[in-house]
């Protein structure tokens, strides 16, 4: 039996109103990890998406 590891992107607005995505993708874990700490300096909108291996999500203007 083969395990599936899903990816995960983000997608948050940064302080100064823009949309953002990252260039790599995570594991839940750090996905989590990641909102927190972008919440922590008032980024807003953070979202977890699931992505597909080697993806990132676009961000939506």
């Amino acid at each position: 039996m083969t395990s599936v590891m899903q990816h995960y992107g983000l997608l948050w607005t940064d302080p100064d109103g823009a949309p953002q995505a990252p260039a790599g993708g995570y594991d839940k874990r750090s996905a989590k990890r990641r909102r927190t700490e972008l919440q922590a300096v008032g980024c807003t909108r953070v979202e977890i998406v699931p992505v597909r291996p080697g993806e990132v999500p676009e961000p939506v203007s």
